[in-house]
């Protein structure tokens, strides 16, 4: 599946302004114009060991034991996605923003997210998040991963079916397993408009195609 940032901070750093077209991405940027919302959720322990833990100290060194935290929601088409839809977006209230640091704790990812995907909603960003958080309740994370105090081994294909197991009306094709080396990086589930889950062709064949990958351990407090 595609890599769509190096890493939080780095990627909060990419502010206002329409960023150059990849090949994932379209050119339709109209806020309120797509198909569905991909939640992508971070496996926050792979984050840290693998980059953010001298970077994000919100995420990385606050000593709470972050499992999957919200990377983001992000509008989509059926092909390809739109990004920055509003070149000088509204600036978000610190209020607003940390009243999403328990989902998605880094101030830095939340603006972030809010000027590359949340332009995209059509919504005004409070409305946005609101959204962004009702989206992460309607996922339930299996129990192996909210309790996860040791390092596993696992097949890609293994992360996938313990969600479809945990969340009647979640099928394999509504859910993508996003790997980076042999490591977990994140587990992205397809949402209609309306926060149903929903098929999602082109982010599946997207997905990891490893045979083992790490989970590591979820850090204690």
């Amino acid at each position: 599946m595609r890599l769509l940032a190096a890493g939080f901070v780095a990627a909060a750093v990419a502010l206002a302004g329409t960023a150059p077209v990849r090949a994932d991405q379209t050119s339709d940027n109209t806020p309120g114009a797509f198909d569905f919302y991909v939640l992508s959720l971070s496996w926050s322990p792979s984050y840290c060991r693998d980059k953010g833990g001298e970077r994000d100290a919100e995420q990385c060194r606050s000593g709470r034991p972050y499992g999957f935290i919200v990377h983001g929601l992000w509008p989509q088409f059926e092909q390809g996605y739109p990004a920055n839809c509003i070149a000088s977006p509204p600036r978000i209230d610190d209020k607003l923003i940390r009243g999403m640091l328990d989902i998605t704790p880094s101030f830095g990812l939340v603006i972030h997210e809010w000027r590359k995907h949340g332009t995209c909603s059509g919504q005004e960003p409070a409305a946005y998040f609101d959204t962004v958080r009702r989206a992460f309740a309607k996922v339930s994370i299996p129990a192996e991963f909210r309790d996860s105090d040791r390092p596993r081994q696992m097949a890609a294909v293994e992360v996938e079916n313990a969600f479809v197991r945990e969340n009647p009306g979640l099928a394999r094709d509504m859910i993508a397993v996003d790997c980076r080396g042999n490591l977990l990086r994140e587990v992205r589930v397809c949402l209609d408009r309306d926060l149903a889950f929903r098929a999602c062709d082109e982010v599946d064949r997207k997905a990891c195609r490893s045979g083992r990958i790490e989970v590591p351990p979820v850090r204690g407090p």
